[in-house]
């Protein structure tokens, strides 16, 4: 779903580049990530920056940024008509240039007030001015519309309203560009409508955005002119309206086309069904399951919940945030999640204990979960590595692991799911979102489960990704496995599943069929007030 944004005036045609980027190079140790790149920001204006995962977008904001410092790559760089050479990351910042990166940069045990000014003190004859800092840090609060109090810890403050801290942070730099890495990717949509809202608000203000992000209806809503690399090269910069005021005159799919060099006429792949033997015999079937809140023991996060997924089907799992998805899949994969309380789970028609993560794994079922990067993978370590931790048993010969297996294993994984990397041996945390999540799908296909539970698994991924993990997911149903999908994108899960659950306060609130199945239907259910 796209949030709504309010009218606003375009960028003028006319208003002078802030920002040239002109043959912009970069390479890694065999890898070409940037090939003479090329890019212009106009004054005042919200440009979008769009690709396929690996395309190099990220790469090039350090480029401009400083991470990736002056000297290890080739191009040019002015801003504000003057030619920059950043050596860090400090040094662009003081020329008002603030990166604000998809993995939050705030520590959580501080406060608002120190966290705006981390790096950047406030102090008065050698000393922190604390009255001056609180101050100020309440003034950029009301400026990002955020409420809380200057002393409220990080930590209990929801990612959306991070998001807002992060840019009260840029604004306390006197930030004169600002880039968003994929700022929505973890919000709902009311915390995205906010963020989408206070970006036109600085646009408005003068402050030039940069916008990293795989949403193209927000794209569309709110970016004057959209930039698309592909492969590390610039393929095209778009207009994505003429006049203030009016319509957007660029649909998706022509980005789409620009990002992935074809026309993408379906997003999801036809529906393979399971003709097994056993097909439409019960896979999966929870019961009654009921789990409290970890700190708060009165609050139920999920409320007697009963479902069944059968062999060769995919089932959606739908609710707003909140909704108590997350937590049924963490707490019924080895009791991840809360205190149980009661319920039963049972795999291929036999009751089943899933007290513990390798319970749950030896009882045939696999988590997938929505935070890759903390809870799936092991992101210092190599793709070879990763793909093997859940079925390391089946690996050990001998009382070791059979490290020659394990590689062919790893091997096989990547040629079949694409991954892009050149060896087995690249560290995962060097992958783009795409190809660590199917480092993540490789890993729990190898541990053959009879169920996989697949919790956002294409959060953060292009539309290209996207429709290779949606083939994955095809071809385990077509297999006869039974995919469980949690999922806050409705198209998604309209476009894969044949049955959708809908969840509302930790309960269960409808069960609707794909033939069945709108957004509007869906939404209906997702916003029942508990009975």
């Amino acid at each position: 779903m796209t949030a709504a944004v309010p009218d606003r005036a375009s960028a003028p045609r006319e208003a002078e580049p802030v920002l040239r980027m002109a043959g912009i190079s970069k390479t890694f140790p065999g890898v070409k990530a940037l090939s003479d790149v090329n890019l212009t920001v106009r004054a005042g204006e919200i440009h979008a920056i769009c690709g396929e995962n690996g395309a190099g977008k990220s790469t090039l904001m350090k480029v401009l940024s400083g991470v990736h410092p002056h000297g290890s790559y080739e191009g040019e760089i002015s801003f504000e008509g003057e030619p920059v050479a950043f050596r860090d990351i400090r040094a662009s910042e003081r020329r008002g240039i603030v990166i604000i990166h998809q993995e939050l940069a705030l520590v959580p045990h501080l406060s608002i007030a120190e966290n705006i000014f981390l790096g950047n003190e406030q102090s008065s004859r050698g000393f922190i001015d604390w009255n001056g800092t609180l101050r100020r840090a309440a003034k950029l609060l009301a400026r990002v519309g955020l409420r809380e109090k200057p002393q409220t810890p990080i930590s209990e403050l929801g990612v959306g309203k991070q998001q807002l801290v992060e840019i009260a942070k840029a604004l306390a730099k006197e930030v004169k560009l600002l880039i968003l890495d994929e700022p929505t990717a973890a919000l709902n949509d009311e915390d995205s409508a906010k963020l989408l809202d206070l970006i036109l608000e600085l646009r408005a203000q003068g402050i030039a955005c940069i916008v990293i992000s795989h949403k193209l209806g927000e794209i569309r809503a709110v970016a004057d002119s959209v930039t698309i690399l592909r492969d590390g090269r610039t393929i095209e910069t778009l207009t994505v309206r003429e006049h203030p005021g009016t319509e957007p005159e660029l649909s998706e799919d022509r980005i789409i086309r620009g990002m992935v060099g074809r026309d993408l006429d379906h997003r999801f792949p036809e529906r393979t069904a399971y003709a097994g033997d056993d097909a439409g015999e019960t896979a999966l079937h929870i019961d009654g399951w009921t789990v409290r809140h970890p700190v708060d023991r009165e609050r139920l996060v999920v409320d007697d919940v009963s479902l069944t997924v059968r062999r060769g089907e995919i089932v959606g799992v739908a609710g707003l945030m909140g909704a108590g998805r997350t937590e049924l899949a963490m707490s019924v994969f080895g009791r991840s999640y809360g205190s149980y309380v009661a319920g039963s789970v049972e795999v291929g028609g036999r009751p089943v204990q899933t007290r513990t993560v390798p319970a749950a794994i030896e009882a045939g079922l696999a988590y997938v979960t929505e935070d890759r990067k903390q809870y799936g993978l092991n992101l210092i370590d190599d793709i070879n590595r990763n793909i093997s931790l859940a079925s390391l048993p089946g690996m050990v010969r001998r009382g070791a692991v059979d490290e020659h297996h394990e590689r062919s294993v790893a091997e096989r994984y990547r040629r079949s799911m694409n991954i892009k990397a050149p060896t087995v041996h690249e560290q995962v945390g060097r992958l783009s979102g795409g190809n660590q999540q199917k480092v993540v799908l490789s890993k729990w296909i190898h541990a053959d489960p009879q169920v996989l539970i697949l919790d956002e698994p294409t959060r953060g991924i292009d539309v290209g990704a996207k429709y290779e993990i949606y083939t994955v997911i095809d071809r385990l149903a077509a297999q006869g496995k039974a995919v469980l999908i949690i999922s806050s994108e409705l198209p998604e899960l309209l476009g894969m599943c044949d049955r959708i659950y809908t969840m509302a306060e930790g309960r269960l609130t409808g069960e609707v069929a794909r033939a069945d199945a709108t957004q509007e239907v869906l939404m209906r259910h997702m916003t029942l007030n508990r009975s």
